[in-house]
């Protein structure tokens, strides 16, 4: 029974794929619209400061604020000094 869901997930995901690039026409980017005005390119230090640092910087600042702003006690922290266990078996003598 598995033999024949995997297939089926592979025949799905396959056409799928073909399909996807069927559809998608890149020898239609080679030729220009009307109207389409295009910018000048990005250069490589302003593509890795956009899609590199900004990202980094971004997630850098979301962190910071969430560690300066966190407002959980300190009993409720997971840490090894404050792990407490209980001795469930007594001692017979």
């Amino acid at each position: 029974m598995d033999k024949k869901n995997a297939l089926r997930a592979g025949a799905l995901a396959s056409g799928t794929t073909l399909m996807m690039l069927l559809m998608s026409s890149p020898a239609l980017a080679l030729s220009r619209d009307d109207g389409d005005d295009p910018g000048t390119g990005l250069s490589v230090v302003e593509t890795l400061g956009l899609y590199v640092a900004l990202p980094i910087a971004i997630f850098a600042v979301i962190a910071g604020l969430v560690m300066v702003l966190d407002r959980s006690q300190e009993k409720h922290r997971v840490t090894s000094k404050n792990i407490r266990t209980k001795n469930k078996a007594a001692a017979k003598a």
